[in-house]
């Protein structure tokens, strides 16, 4: 059995001991990409012994600064949440997340974001996922461990390659990657402000959350995002001629 293209992303893990628990929890379920995001302590002997094993998979671990640097590459992106519901995005329960996340490692690489053990994912954070993942638990103690939720996920996705999936899933054109998302965003911004479509609400800053949160969820390919920027393109070109013109 082969090992799908999926990154575990920790974001800012505080615990070394949790790093390492990670990794053992990745080798049992034949996961072998972890990065890590500005982690508190790493390297350190307190994962190389909770790694148990795996210490190789520690060894070829990526630290990096930033999501962003953690995401290049990928196309489909999940993150991990503890609410039942949203309205901006799309939740899912673990194992129906997981066969998700299976079929679309098929079309290139895939992210799974998890938070860090006291705060979780930042809004900012899960504003670049297609998809949140909940881990059922209590209502009466909901919190898991960073590695128990890793473990869980890691498992969910090893069962689900036992689950036959339609050939024809993995055929459609790679997702857009987050700097083919975030160009885009940053091109909308620039010709929303220069047609005056602002944000009416109280805040003023809204419009354009609302904005990436629909178009994340519309799951764009890289060949709809060319499109929607050849159109804003478009848009700047027709009104220069008018501004030069204007009395």
């Amino acid at each position: 059995m082969d090992s799908p293209d999926i990154r575990i992303v920790l974001v800012e893990p505080s615990h070394p001991g949790n790093i390492g628990a990670v990794a053992r929890a990745m080798k049992n379920m034949r996961l072998e990409q972890l990065f890590l995001v500005s982690p508190r302590q790493f390297p350190h002997s307190e994962a190389i012994a909770r790694a148990s094993g795996a210490d190789d998979l520690l060894e070829r671990a990526r630290v990096v600064d930033t999501v962003p640097e953690a995401l290049a590459g990928c196309g489909f992106i999940a993150a991990t949440t503890s609410r039942e519901r949203d309205q901006y995005f799309r939740v899912a329960d673990v194992r129906d997340g997981a066969l998700r996340i299976l079929r679309e490692s098929a079309r290139g690489p895939i992210a799974v974001l998890f938070g860090s053990e006291r705060a979780g994912l930042t809004n900012e954070q899960l504003e670049t996922a297609h998809l949140l993942i909940r881990i059922p638990a209590s209502d009466a103690y909901p919190s898991l461990n960073l590695a128990m939720a890793v473990q869980i996920v890691a498992y969910e996705l090893y069962r689900a390659r036992g689950v036959p999936i339609d050939p024809a899933a993995g055929a459609a054109s790679p997702l857009a990657d987050p700097q083919d998302m975030q160009r885009l965003y940053a091109h909308l911004a620039q010709v929303l402000e220069e047609i005056d479509f602002r944000d009416r609400t109280q805040s003023g800053t809204h419009l354009m959350a609302r904005i990436r949160r629909f178009l994340q969820r519309a799951e764009l390919d890289r060949n709809e995002v060319n499109i929607l920027r050849g159109i804003l393109t478009a848009v700047q070109q027709r009104r220069r001629p008018a501004r030069r013109n204007a009395p």
